[in-house]
This record gives C-alpha cells, sequence and structure tokens, in this order.
C-alpha cells in the first residue's frame, strides 16, 4: 500500500461522493435510507471552498475522506468517511487527527462533530465526548449524537 494524504481536488468529487455513499452503506441501512442521505453526502465546489478538505489515497484509488470547517474559536468535523474495504486500517485516526491539527493552526480550541450513531464509539475512542443530539439533515425526525473534543 503506497498510503498518501493530499488535498481534495474538484476531479476528486464524484469519486469522494460515492465512497460516502459506500461508507454510509456500511452502517447497514437500507437503500432508501441511503438515498435519503444522497444530498447531503454528494460533495461540491462549494464543500471545496466552504471547507479544507483532506483526502487518503493509495495511487490512484481514493480511501477516505475528511473535512474540517473552523469559525474563531470552534471548528466543525464536517465530513470523515472512509472506504469499507480500506477501514481498520488506521486512515480514518490519521485524517482525524489531520482535522484536528487543522483546526487547531487555525485557531479552534474545540472540535464539533454530529456523527452517525455507529461512528460514535470511534470518536468516544478518540477522546471525543456526547454533549447532545442535533437533528439529521437526511431524514426528518432522526437524531444523531453530537460529541465535542477539546483541542
Amino acid at each position: 500500500m503506497r498510503l498518501g494524504f493530499r488535498a481534495a481536488a474538484e476531479d476528486d468529487l464524484p469519486a469522494l461522493s460515492a465512497l460516502c455513499m459506500r461508507s454510509k452503506a456500511h452502517w447497514g441501512y437500507d437503500a432508501a435510507f441511503i438515498e435519503a442521505c444522497r444530498d447531503e453526502l454528494t460533495l461540491t465546489t462549494h464543500d471545496l471552498g466552504a471547507f479544507d478538505m483532506q483526502v487518503a489515497a493509495d495511487g490512484a484509488a481514493l480511501l477516505g475522506v475528511a473535512a474540517v470547517g473552523v469559525t474563531g474559536a470552534g471548528a466543525d468535523l464536517e465530513l470523515l468517511f472512509i472506504d469499507p474495504p480500506a477501514m481498520g486500517r488506521g486512515i480514518g485516526r490519521a485524517l482525524f487527527v489531520w482535522a484536528c491539527d487543522k483546526a487547531r493552526t487555525r485557531g479552534a480550541r474545540r472540535l464539533r462533530i454530529e456523527a452517525d450513531p455507529g461512528a460514535r464509539p470511534v470518536y468516544e475512542r478518540m477522546g471525543a465526548t456526547v454533549t447532545g443530539h442535533a437533528p439529521s439533515g437526511s431524514v426528518p425526525g432522526r437524531r444523531l449524537p453530537v460529541l465535542h473534543l477539546d483541542l
């Protein structure tokens, strides 16, 4: 494996959007649920301009993506998705560390994470604490755990 990390590019967006959909499906959701998430998981050029976005790649194969947005002393982990065959190799942790470091260098002191319920334990293992819940941007009535991590 020739794992490398780099900034996301506009040409990556279709493949990264598909990766986000596969990663979401990993949690066992049915096709209708995944389709309901399509708009929220489709990455756009607006996302590239609004957030710092990093990809993990093995040559041309994209294995993961993370994005962080910073406003003052606060930061939001906008997304963190790993292609299911690449899970368990430390790629998610590396992208999470990148997001924390990026937020910290841009002046943030706290990272906010709205997580898929299945990913909650992953973020807790990395030191984040559940502080509440937020409405899903894709599925009306669904609530997502909100976690925070002091940077």
